[in-house]
């Protein structure tokens, strides 16, 4: 039996071995005299590699919610920003505004995913009965409150300024520039398809179908004996949960945060990402994502060869954005690669 005939062929298996072996050459680089020389123009490429492996956690969370469940999270930015806010403040040393505790980061990360499960969970008890408009427009009340109270509580969160002073354990023991982004990037990816292992295991079970049930028909789920309102808590909750870990991770990488890092940008993103590729499937939400986050890689080198001004070219690249997304829903509506029959849309 050859090498690839012992590759497993469920796709957890396979997503959690390429997270592994991107965990293990992660940490070779940045706790070996393992050496990366990336060329400048690839510099670029790799930013937006991490923030994408960053932001494929929010998708999977929000697909566990809407794609699995039918739940319209419209504010899944601010689970995004309490897990950051919460690791930044646990951990930062000397920050110039707000509070840095200084504690150790593992801990603070694990502690920013826990804050950020608890207020899912609030969230998720005053809200999680609403209808599907009701719960969009809720959340997203939230996320504008969470962002005001960051913004004006400059003695905790730091204000505009924000948390600065944030620890970055990868950069602290890479031995260079090129080997700390290449570091950075295979570890934080290692983690995010280990979250897709578990995530597909967790929806591929019962359990999944229970959700997809929901979404389907809640009353007929309901009539069957099964308490959809606990599956709808445990589906918010666990999206939550992996926003906050975005969060905490993009705090240890960035060394800072502040408001201006989780606006509604950030949903309409992943909010696009998710249904351009197809809801419902977690391969298919980062390749959307993937999609849309290389368009905006793109646009940067065509602002350069573009004669018109920044703001110009950024209205511009909303149009262009908006215009794939509505071709999109009306010859695709289940996404590019997602089940039509599944999702029960008509093409």
């Amino acid at each position: 039996m050859s090498v690839l005939d012992r590759l497993p062929s469920d796709h957890a298996q396979q997503a959690f071995l390429a997270g592994a072996v991107c965990l293990v050459l992660g940490a070779l680089f940045a706790l070996t005299p393992l050496r990366a020389q990336l060329p400048s123009a690839l510099y670029v490429f790799i930013e937006v590699g991490i923030l994408f492996v960053v932001y494929g956690l929010l998708v999977l969370g929000l697909d566990l919610q809407y794609g699995h469940t039918g739940l319209v999270n419209f504010g899944h930015v601010v689970f995004f920003a309490v897990g950051a806010y919460t690791t930044a403040m646990l951990s930062a040393q000397d920050t110039f505004a707000g509070i840095g505790l200084g504690y150790p980061w593992p801990l603070a990360l694990a502690a920013g995913v826990v804050v950020t499960a608890v207020v899912g969970a609030g969230v998720g008890v005053t809200s999680i009965r609403l209808r599907g408009d009701f719960l969009a427009i809720v959340t997203l009340a939230t996320a504008e409150i969470f962002h005001s109270v960051f913004v004006n509580f400059e003695d905790v969160f730091g204000g505009n300024v924000g948390i600065l002073g944030v620890p970055q354990p990868i950069a602290a023991v890479a031995a260079d520039g090129d080997t700390r982004m290449m570091a950075t990037l295979l570890v934080l990816g290692g983690v995010t398809l280990v979250t897709l292992a578990g995530v597909t295991r967790l929806t591929e079970a019962p359990y999944g179908r229970v959700l997809r049930a929901i979404r389907a028909d809640e009353l007929v789920t309901r009539s069957v004996g099964k308490s959809t309102l606990t599956y709808k808590m445990q589906s918010f909750v666990y999206g939550a949960a992996l926003a906050g870990l975005a969060g905490g991770l993009f705090a240890l990488y960035n060394g800072a945060v502040a408001p201006g890092f989780f606006t509604i940008q950030v949903t309409v993103t992943i909010w696009i990402g998710m249904l351009l590729g197809g809801a419902a499937n977690h391969r298919a939400v980062l390749a959307g994502l993937a999609i849309i986050m290389g368009l905006r890689l793109l646009s940067r080198f065509a602002l350069d060869v573009t004669p018109v001004g920044a703001d110009v070219f950024a209205s511009l690249r909303l149009i262009v954005v908006g215009l794939i997304l509505v071709a999109v829903i009306r010859y695709r509506p289940a996404g590019i690669w997602g089940n039509e029959q599944e999702l029960g849309v008509d093409s």
